[in-house]
Order: C-alpha cells, then sequence, then structure tokens
C-alpha cells in the first residue's frame, strides 16, 4: 500500500502486481491511474478537477497546525477528497462546511464522516467560485492552480472576515503573494494583497511530492485579514498600481509620461473639474505629475523599490490635486468612496514592453 494525498486529503492506494510468464511483473490494473479512497472505496480523480495525489501526508499537518483550529471555530474546507483532513476537521472544530466540485468525492466524504458517528459536517456540491460562501473562521484550501487569482478575489472580498486561511497555491503564484519591496517576484498582486492581509509561507510542496507531478512546484500559504482594514477606494488605488507597475523596472517618471498615462488623468482630472465645479490648473499635465513625483521624492523610484505607505502617500498627493486613476460617472459626488473590489484585483502582473510612446 501507498500513502497518497487527495487534494490535501492523505489516502491508500493498493497496487496489485502479477508474475508474467517470464518471471518478470506487469502493472496492476490501478497502477498507473490516480485513485483516492478509504476502507477498499477506490474513487479514480478526475484530470478536468484538477485532482492530484501527494505522497506527503505531513502536508496535512503542517495545515492543522497553521490553522491553529478553536472548539468553537465553523471550518470552510474547499475539495475535501475522501474526507481524511476533514476528519480531522470534525473532531477539532464545531462545525465545517466543505465544498466539492467531484459529486463521487461529496458522497464519500459525507458517507465516511456519518460512519465516524459525527453530524457536524456540511457538504456543498458545486464550483467553489460560484457558491455563495458560508460565514467562517477558518479556511483550509488546495486548489487548483487556474483558479489561483478569482479565489483569491473572492477570499480578500468575503465579509464577515475570518481570522485565518491556509492554502496551497502553485509555487510561482504564492511567492508572487508573499514578495516583499525590493524582491523580484514584487508587484501589483503583493501590495494589492496587502491591503487586506499578511500573508507567510507555511512550507514549500514539490511537484515530485505529487502522483502524477503537476508541472510546477507548490506552497501552502497562512493569509491573515488586517484588523482594522484598511480603508481606500479600490478603484482608484488599483489605477495606481497599473500606472506604477505596467513597467515596474522603469522609474515612475517614466511611467507616468507615457502619452496613454497623460491622456488618461487629463481626462479624469477634466470630469474631476467638471463636477467640482474647479477651474481647471493651465498647466500641461505632464508637468502637474511631474510636480507631485518631486514633492515626494519620487521621480527616479522605481516601482518595486517602492513599499505601501509610500503609495498612499503618492495617491494622496494626486488626489489633492484633482488628479485621479479612475473617471468618474456623471452625477458622482466628489469624496465619495467606491468600496467595491474591481474583479482583476488580484490578476497575475503582465507587464509592459519598451517605451516607445513616452512623451519627451
Amino acid at each position: 500500500q501507498e500513502t497518497l494525498l487527495f487534494g490535501d486529503m492523505p489516502v491508500k492506494k493498493t497496487i496489485s502486481k502479477k508474475k508474467t510468464k517470464n518471471g518478470g511483473k506487469e502493472k496492476g490494473k490501478g497502477q498507473g491511474k490516480g485513485q483516492a479512497g478509504q476502507g477498499g472505496a477506490a474513487v479514480p480523480t478526475n484530470k478536468k478537477f484538477g485532482q492530484h495525489l501527494l505522497r506527503n501526508p505531513g502536508i496535512v499537518d503542517k495545515i492543522l497546525a497553521a490553522s491553529d483550529l478553536k472548539p468553537s471555530d465553523t471550518a470552510f474546507e474547499i475539495g475535501p477528497g475522501t474526507g481524511n483532513l476533514t476528519m480531522k476537521l470534525v473532531e477539532q472544530c464545531k462545525k465545517v462546511v466543505a465544498c466539492e466540485i467531484d459529486p463521487r468525492m461529496a458522497a464519500e466524504v459525507r458517507k465516511r464522516v456519518i460512519s465516524a458517528g459525527r453530524m457536524n459536517l456540511t457538504v456543498i456540491e458545486n464550483d467553489v467560485l460560484r457558491e455563495k460562501w458560508p460565514v467562517f473562521d477558518v479556511c483550509v484550501a488546495n486548489l487548483p492552480y487556474q483558479i489561483s487569482s478569482p479565489f483569491t478575489f473572492k477570499l480578500l472580498a468575503h465579509r464577515p472576515s475570518f481570522r485565518c486561511a491556509v492554502l496551497m497555491f502553485q509555487k510561482e503564484f504564492a511567492e508572487r503573494l508573499i514578495a516583499k519591496v525590493g524582491e523580484s517576484q514584487y508587484g501589483r498582486l503583493a501590495v494589492n494583497t496587502q491591503l487586506f492581509v499578511k500573508v507567510s509561507c507555511v512550507c514549500k510542496v514539490g511537484r515530485m511530492n505529487f502522483s502524477p507531478p503537476p508541472d510546477v512546484d507548490s506552497m501552502v500559504v497562512k493569509v491573515v485579514p488586517r484588523d482594522p482594514p484598511i480603508q481606500v477606494d479600490f478603484r482608484e488605488w488599483d489605477g495606481l498600481m497599473r500606472v506604477c507597475f505596467g513597467r515596474k523596472r522603469k522609474t515612475l517618471r517614466s511611467s507616468f509620461c507615457m502619452s496613454y498615462t497623460l491622456k488618461m488623468l487629463q481626462d479624469n482630472y477634466s470630469t474631476w473639474c467638471a463636477l467640482s465645479g474647479t477651474r481647471p490648473d493651465k498647466k500641461p499635465m505632464k508637468e502637474m505629475v511631474i510636480e507631485v513625483l518631486t514633492a515626494l521624492k519620487l521621480s527616479d523610484k522605481r516601482a518595486i523599490k517602492i513599499d505601501l505607505d509610500t503609495y498612499f502617500r503618492l495617491l494622496l498627493e494626486f488626489n489633492k490635486r484633482g488628479i485621479h486613476f479612475t473617471n468618474l460617472n456623471v452625477g458622482a459626488k466628489i469624496g465619495d468612496s467606491n468600496h467595491q473590489l474591481p474583479e482583476d484585483l488580484f490578476m497575475e502582473d503582465q507587464e509592459g514592453e519598451g517605451d516607445d510612446d513616452m512623451e519627451d
């Protein structure tokens, strides 16, 4: 028997082998195809759901330890598989809500928990991105990598807030989440995430821990929401981040003096002046922008070298001068804060190339 993990659940897979006529061995029917099960029940994995088998069950213990569970907790588990982690959650938590897209796995985890005499599990059969989430204290998840960005958006936008989440992501995506100022992975994803939460690495999980191995390595991270949360107009903030990190290794002066950026800022400024009844400044937008950058001594700084607090100061200085990064709607009131999150706030950076359209 080989101890494996479906999603984040350790399970047993029995591989049968039989001798050939020449004394050699051939693969049994179960070998070469991942199966998850417990007590003889085998459930073949499904590639379209991003299901992999993790060979190291010690990762489960690390997830549990990082979750810091309490007897009064409601735990929200994404992808329970056949339920090995779920069994530990129902023992340690008051209530467990599991979301499973595969109905075969959902049936198996229900059966297993009920057989153990536990009645504190609710299983939701649906896509976690489409389902309305419950109120929870702790979230644990081993995610298909293709939903990392939209899942992060939904998690950080979830209200009421939660105590922590312990999540397994593709290693490259996780490194972008936890990146610090000056590191090569530091970008819009890291800065936007820092608005809402503190993220730390729990452990790295190499691809060879999985069967079959995925194309990339993984990382388990712990997410703890900020308390109290930072108050900011998220669309205005994200507009600033897009300009700064469009070419994150260029100076801010270079990034802000792109012709299309200056045009966007000029259009927004004209709208703001019309709505606020302010007489527009006769200075060119380029000159106004450089004045702001110079006042904060940021003209020659690069986005990758600037911390969260400095970006807040930069946004405030632009807004004080009527320069905005989103176009106010007709009928909007000046000073109104937009707390609705842009859906692509946590998409990975797509850095532009070249400076061909920079104004002289």
